[in-house]
């Protein structure tokens, strides 16, 4: 390691600190080796970058309270555990969804039917995106519904892409949680 470049625990002690410039070089240091990592095992790009992002926002917030020996140790091990997680995850929701398309089957419904639910289904979204802070549910509207990309809207905002890849994610992660009832219903929508 040169001497211009602090070693990964010298970062990681200035981050316990508070140190947000030694995060960002640790993020910066890593993301691409983790998202490699990630995207190994599970090729959906969107979700390798949430959860490469949630790696470093869980690494932000509990910073005080780690002990790590291996900074480098550490996040592969939680990357394996997120992806662990996730795959367990989207397995369970399979089989939910799988239930659930041979349940719709049996349902019949006319074109009346699907647009007043897709109709509710606008009005929830539109809901749960009230719910998140302002610049959170702007971005992901000028991301969404005006079809802006990551690098348009930090330009547009003044703020960095990473700033907004956060936003995103934060929204994303709110409206799957809040809307997962929706789900088979916009499978339908959509089909």
């Amino acid at each position: 390691m040169s001497d211009k470049m602090p070693s990964d625990t010298i970062l990681l002690n200035r981050m316990r600190e508070g140190d947000s410039a030694s995060f960002n070089a640790l993020f910066d240091r890593y993301w691409e080796m983790l998202y490699a990592t990630v995207f190994s095992v599970c090729s959906d790009r969107e979700v390798c970058s949430e959860i490469v992002h949630d790696i470093f926002l869980n690494l932000w917030l509990k910073r005080e309270k780690l002990q790590i020996e291996s900074f480098k140790a550490y996040i592969v091990a939680s990357a394996r555990y997120h992806v662990y997680r996730h795959v367990k995850n989207a397995r369970r929701k399979s089989l939910e969804y799988r239930e659930d398309l041979e349940y719709s089957s049996r349902v019949s419904m006319n074109d009346g039917e699907l647009n007043i639910h897709y109709q509710d289904l606008e009005k929830s979204v539109d809901k749960e995106l009230e719910e998140l802070p302002r610049r959170c549910k702007e971005i992901f509207t000028l991301s969404r519904r005006e079809q802006l990309s990551n690098d348009e809207i930090a330009i547009r905002l003044d703020i960095s892409k990473r700033t907004v890849e956060n936003q995103l994610t934060h929204a994303l992660r709110h409206l799957r949680l809040s809307m997962r009832h929706f789900l088979i219903i916009m499978f339908v929508v959509i089909q």
